[in-house]
């Protein structure tokens, strides 16, 4: 692995000048040697981006995604780093598992792949998985999630919060309830959802698992985070959780930041997922919340489908939209070039607050002589139509199909080595 020498780039607080990178680190410009240049007047130099929230596929289906292509479409989206959830085949719910998915992660990743264990055997929501197993093996799991499905008994629940804090673990939670929005809700429950005919999926059915989350968190002194928060009445329950100290985090997606219910109007099943798009208000809320901090990162919840699984009617096909490759181009559209956060909200955003949660020690660090070296080049004022055909990913269920959008990342850089380059 050769050195590096950027040069010229801007910082987000504003500062300029070289930076050299040697042995995986930041170094001083004068200590490398045989460099390769990276001439970067007039780009932004960024601690690369930590995703809280990645559907990776591998192992069980690789048709759809694997850890080679979903952690190359991470780097190309500007990230060193993506959380691996765990509604895999089989689910990563033994040490056995999250170490398989570490070394497959070592073997072929183009970021580091941190893996996140499951709450429940089989994620069937009734017994706790080897949580305690998973955090002390190779993998070092600390992030647990049944994403894909809710939580939905209080006292398993409970005692995942308990159990999880003796090692100082978090979980994750996917908030719907399941009776009021069952299997077949798929369309924010709204005039849409009656005008389209689809099963509706009301706000409540977030914001009532949130609540009782909190209290459990409260209650049993654990750790939550709520994953793809995506309305009004869901940021309400968390900033009212946080005013009173309960340890809760929160993410937003990109599609809860970008799009609406109005893209469901064609019955496009690109456009269907769980939490379903939402209207106007609750869009605006999200916004706010993440400029505001009451949500305090974004996961971009990648979800790769076969073409075969999108191809039904909508109310059948499988939810989920792919997001790595695109997120931080509609974080620039909708929160930087609105006035909504500058680029040191956007690094806290989406790579600082993230390594936290996922107690990544290399990754979400200052760019500075020492540290890891992991960076994303960027142009803040590149654009580009979005094109689902070049993406890395092996799917192609990309929401932002045919949009121009911010196309900001130039290059990558993990652990000292170049994982994307335009």
């Amino acid at each position: 692995m050769r050195d590096l020498l950027i040069s010229g780039a801007r910082l987000a607080d504003g500062s300029s000048g070289d930076l050299g990178v040697s042995g995986g680190r930041f170094v001083e410009p004068g200590d490398v040697r045989d460099a390769e240049r990276i001439q970067a007047e007039g780009l932004l130099a960024l601690p690369g981006l930590v995703d809280p929230h990645t559907h990776l596929r591998e192992p069980g289906r690789e048709d759809a995604e694997t850890v080679a292509t979903g952690t190359l479409a991470a780097a190309r989206g500007g990230f060193t780093a993506v959380s691996a959830m765990a509604n895999l085949d089989p689910v990563t719910d033994t040490a056995e598992a999250a170490e398989h998915l570490a070394a497959l992660a070592a073997r072929t990743g183009s970021t580091e792949v941190i893996v996140v264990g499951s709450v429940t055997k089989g994620l069937a929501g009734e017994q706790l998985s080897e949580m305690g197993l998973m955090h002390r093996s190779a993998a070092g799991v600390r992030m647990f999630s049944d994403d894909g499905r809710c939580v939905m008994d209080s006292l398993v629940m409970r005692r995942a919060l308990t159990y999880a804090k003796t090692f100082g673990g978090v979980i994750a939670q996917h908030s719907q309830d399941s009776r009021l929005a069952g299997p077949g809700a798929c369309c924010h429950e709204s005039e849409i959802s009656g005008r389209l005919g689809l099963p509706g999926w009301p706000a409540q059915a977030e914001s009532a698992i949130i609540a009782r989350d909190v209290q459990l968190a409260q209650l049993s002194g654990g750790r939550l985070h709520v994953c793809h928060v995506s309305t009004a009445e869901g940021v309400d329950v968390i900033r009212w959780a946080k005013r009173r100290g309960i340890a809760v985090s929160a993410e937003v997606t990109p599609h809860h930041l970008y799009l609406g219910t109005r893209e469901v109007e064609g019955y496009d099943t690109t456009f269907k997922v769980n939490p379903p798009l939402r209207t106007d208000e609750h869009i605006e809320a999200v916004r706010e919340a993440l400029a505001d901090g009451t949500i305090d990162m974004v996961g971009t919840d990648h979800a790769p489908h076969a073409r075969q699984d999108k191809d039904h009617p909508f109310d059948i096909a499988l939810p989920g939209m792919l997001g790595l490759e695109q997120v931080l181009g509609v974080v620039i559209e909708v929160m930087v070039d609105t006035g909504r956060l500058d680029w040191a909200g956007v690094v806290d955003r989406m790579s600082a607050a993230p390594a936290r949660l996922t107690g990544s020690a290399t990754q979400g660090r200052p760019i500075a002589v020492g540290e890891p070296a992991n960076l994303v080049l960027v142009d803040p004022s590149a654009r580009a139509v979005v094109d689902r055909d070049a993406s890395a990913s092996k799917s192609r269920n990309n929401p932002y199909h045919g949009r121009d959008l911010p196309d900001p990342v130039v290059a990558t850089i993990w652990a000292g080595r170049i994982t994307y380059r335009r």
